[in-house]
């Protein structure tokens, strides 16, 4: 009898623990009965907020929601602008549950499969946004005005998602590395094109001002030679004059003065040696100068 009390005690516990269902905080339950989702007495679908609830044992299934706000961050998309160029353009999107019941059966409540759905709505925003304008638009200042675009488009589409679109932001635009490739080989070789020309022109102006130097110097060479020879030509001419003075006011002296620098240049050495007659007039003031 005992045995029996404990058993009947351990199904009732196992009935009501499997009666009982918690929801987080964050999260969102639908509650499935024979494959269809319980509504309420107003034929809306019954949502479960976070706490703890009871269902029917081994006929209700419990299927959890995050209502928090998620974040769809996929790989680049390619989109083509009004000049018919492709663009590869990264963006994000920022989105939340908004209507429990229809996102399950729009969904099956897989965030996956939402996900793949909701892409495709931004995408088709974004591809209608960057069709009507031309890169340099996208780029120089549009962007805001093509985000704000977007993202009304996508949010229209998503409500029957039961979706929410908070927030479409494109992160980065690129060109694809094909068309990448060509415009740096055309920049580079505009840039090259223009450095030649630049290094011409260099030379050209180099070779000018080297030419106008050496015209420059020749023509100072040529100035100071001149007045060199003209300094000096006064100055032998002054030189002359003052020889010529000293000479006329004792012409004797000077004379005298003039044999005696000759002998110290030709006598500078012990071992010079001089011969000449004695008579020569090389000795004629020793001569004079001599005693009776």
């Amino acid at each position: 009898m005992k045995n029996l009390i404990v058993a009947i005690v351990v199904v009732a516990g196992l009935i009501v623990a499997s009666a009982l269902f918690v929801v987080p905080e964050g999260e969102r339950a639908i509650v499935i009965q024979f494959g269809k989702i319980q509504r309420d007495a107003g034929d809306q679908v019954r949502v479960f907020e976070p706490g703890l609830h009871f269902k029917i044992p081994m006929i209700d299934t419990v299927r959890k929601l995050d209502a928090r706000v998620q974040t769809l961050d996929d790989q680049a998309d390619r989109f083509v602008t009004a000049e018919k160029k492709d663009l590869l353009v990264n963006s994000y999107v920022k989105w939340r549950i908004r209507d429990f019941g229809q996102y399950f059966l729009s969904t099956g409540g897989n965030t996956m499969q939402a996900e793949v759905l909701l892409k495709q709505y931004i995408n088709n925003g974004l591809r209608t946004e960057f069709g009507t304008r031309t890169i340099p638009e996208i780029v120089s200042g549009e962007r805001t005005e093509l985000m704000d675009s977007a993202l009304q488009q996508a949010g229209i589409a998503a409500q029957e998602l039961g979706i929410e679109v908070i927030d479409v932001r494109v992160k980065q635009i690129n060109l694809p590395d094909e068309i990448s490739i060509s415009i740096f080989a055309r920049m580079r070789a505009e840039r090259q094109a223009v450095a030649r020309e630049h290094r011409s022109r260099g030379m050209e102006e180099a070779e000018k001002i080297r030419a106008d130097v050496d015209a420059r110097v020749t023509v100072m060479l040529a100035d100071a030679e001149r007045n060199s020879r003209t300094v000096r030509g006064e100055g032998d001419a002054q030189a002359a004059n003052i020889y010529a003075e000293t000479y006329s006011q004792d012409a004797e002296f000077y004379s005298f003065i003039r044999s005696l620098e000759a002998y110290r240049r030709s006598f500078r050495s012990k071992d010079d040696v001089l011969v000449i007659q004695p008579d020569n007039d090389f000795f004629k003031h020793m001569k004079t100068n001599q005693k009776p």
